[in-house]
Formats: structure tokens, C-alpha cells, sequence
């Protein structure tokens, strides 16, 4: 099993998605303060890990499915349920992923 536990930023909500590998599929379990993520938890409860791994055909069905659901594009959660996807699956080691943001005056 994985885990990941997702701050998104400014908006102050926090995910946390657990994914465990199944056969050949994942399962993935996730739980948001975050409305338009809980959406996203009710439909994308099951992956095949290798279509999420890569930008083939229709793309990963994590992203399908956000874009139906997650209101704002830059939402780092898609991005984190893969990367959680990944390390249940045996298709990645777990190392913390990050972006740092600033703003300078010019």
C-alpha cells in the first residue's frame, strides 16, 4: 500500500490517498476537505497502473476524471494520486515530490 498526503496550496485543503495494489489494477481510496476531490473520490476508486503512467491514447484516467470534477487546472492532487499510484504498483520508489513557489518584485 502508498500513501500520500497532498496540501494544495492556498486553498488550504489537504488530501490524504491510499492506493494498494490489486492483481493487475490499484485501488485508490481518497479523502479531501476539498469538495470537487470528494467528487473525484466517488468515481476513481480503481486504475490500471500502466495506463495511468503514461500520455497514451486517452491519457491516465486520473486526469480524465479530474478534469470532469477538479475546478482549478494547477491542482497538484491529480498529480499526487498518480505519484501514489505508482509506488503501490512497484512502477516507482516513494520520494517526496515538490514545487516551491515565490514571487519576486521586479
Amino acid at each position: 500500500m502508498a500513501r500520500a498526503r497532498i496540501d494544495a496550496g492556498i486553498c488550504g485543503f489537504e488530501t490524504i490517498v491510499e492506493t494498494q495494489k490489486q492483481g493487475r489494477k490499484c485501488l485508490v481510496n481518497i479523502e479531501s476537505d476539498c469538495e470537487a476531490i470528494q467528487e473525484l473520490a466517488e468515481v476513481l476508486t480503481e486504475v490500471d497502473p500502466f495506463e495511468e503512467i503514461m500520455f497514451r491514447g486517452e491519457g491516465p484516467l486520473t486526469f480524465r476524471m479530474a478534469a470532469n470534477h477538479c475546478k482549478h487546472t494547477a491542482c497538484p492532487v491529480p498529480v499526487g494520486i498518480i505519484k501514489a499510484i505508482e509506488i503501490a504498483s512497484g512502477l516507482a520508489l516513494p520520494k517526496d515530490a515538490v514545487i516551491e513557489l515565490s514571487k519576486t518584485d521586479e
